[in-house]
């Protein structure tokens, strides 16, 4: 669970900021509404496909950059991890619900982050991402502010196939 949170985190730093000690990630091409990036660090090359909401609710709270993704680590054995960055510290042993079109995913959450509470079901998610045309994320913050993110999945398929081949 740590190496996912601490994944996620890097794959976040390097999608929106570059540091001097940092390679900024290559865009490897945006798909509707979806972008798919790689980059090689000290372990070997990363790739993720990232979105952010289309809508959000509620409208009046201050959040920090949402993303949902799904990366590979070859040199890790990881392919399609499933993760939400939610943009703001999330309620302590909290859950956060992923409906794509009506079927729910549950995720674990640790500080900002997000990911697939039973790792069996990881795959099951992506072939939903693929075939479905809505995902709504549901979170709770520590001050117990419920939100909902409304995120679209056109292009989702062509992103995770960028991802696939850049990362094999």
């Amino acid at each position: 669970m740590q190496l996912r949170w601490f994944s996620t985190v890097a794959l976040v730093l390097f999608a929106s900021t570059a540091t001097a000690a940092a390679q900024t990630p290559t865009r490897l091409g945006v798909f509707k509404d979806w972008t798919a990036y790689a980059y090689t660090d000290g372990r070997g090359k990363v790739c993720y496909a990232a979105s952010q909401p289309k809508d959000t609710e509620p409208k009046n709270v201050n959040r920090d950059p949402i993303f949902f993704m799904v990366s590979t680590r070859p040199a890790d054995r990881v392919s399609n991890e499933v993760s939400v960055l939610i943009g703001y510290p999330l309620k302590q042993d909290s859950k956060v619900s992923v409906d794509i079109d009506g079927k729910t995913f549950v995720m674990f959450t640790k500080d900002d982050g997000a990911w697939v509470e039973n790792v069996n079901e990881e795959s099951v998610l992506v072939a939903a991402l693929r075939a479905g045309s809505r995902m709504v994320v549901k979170g709770t913050s520590r001050r117990g502010t419920n939100t909902v993110d409304y995120y679209s999945l056109s292009g989702i398929s062509a992103a995770l196939d960028s991802v696939a081949k850049a990362c094999q």
